[in-house]
């Protein structure tokens, strides 16, 4: 089973994130949960959401303590302590910033693989919003090739139309293209 933690605030989509992921998997043929958990509904407010992906039926209901990802998109996030809790020894740390990843390899991280993208510039560019989700999801699918990116597409087809379909698509495609393929394929099959 491959485990997914999303971090982010209210606002940027992770909830969605992780309901587009899921149904990504599914699409695919695999089973998946996706379900968030957070306080004060407002915007801003800090958001985790999980994300479950097998290829055999899935009875754990909990939240994920032991992630094999994290997916973390707002970099202000990296400075609340025990955020990279729990992640599994050579998991792995996709991270919304605008700084590279080098400049966080003096950080504890936890023996973790850690990429970087600058997905709300990348957001403001395509989208005119500052909605990281959907460039996070391609990123990901990019690194560890557990599903095609056009299951997100796909995905995105099933949940937006016209124009704001037209700029997602626009969006995914370009983040997918900042990001080296198959860097956590590894991770993702062990």
């Amino acid at each position: 089973m491959i485990e997914v933690r999303i971090h982010g605030r209210g606002g940027q989509g992770n909830v969605v994130a992780a309901y587009l992921l899921a149904t990504s998997a599914i699409n695919e043929g695999w089973h998946a949960q996706a379900f968030p958990a957070f306080g004060a509904e407002r915007r801003g407010a800090p958001v985790v959401a999980f994300v479950r992906l097998n290829h055999e039926p899935i009875r754990r209901r909990c939240q994920v303590a032991s992630p094999d990802f994290l997916i973390i998109q707002d970099d202000a996030l990296m400075n609340v302590p025990g955020i990279t809790e729990g992640l599994k020894s050579g998991g792995s740390i996709l991270l919304n910033t605008s700084k590279s990843s080098e400049a966080y390899a003096s950080e504890d991280i936890v023996h973790s693989s850690l990429v970087t993208l600058p997905a709300t510039q990348l957001a403001l560019q395509y989208l005119g919003r500052p909605v990281p989700n959907t460039a996070l999801l391609s990123a990901f699918l990019q690194l560890t090739d557990l599903l095609p990116v056009s299951s997100l597409t796909d995905s995105l087809k099933e949940r937006f139309k016209g124009e704001v379909l037209e700029k997602n698509i626009a969006l995914i495609e370009a983040a997918s293209k900042t990001i080296p393929a198959n860097l956590w394929k590894q991770t993702a099959n062990a």
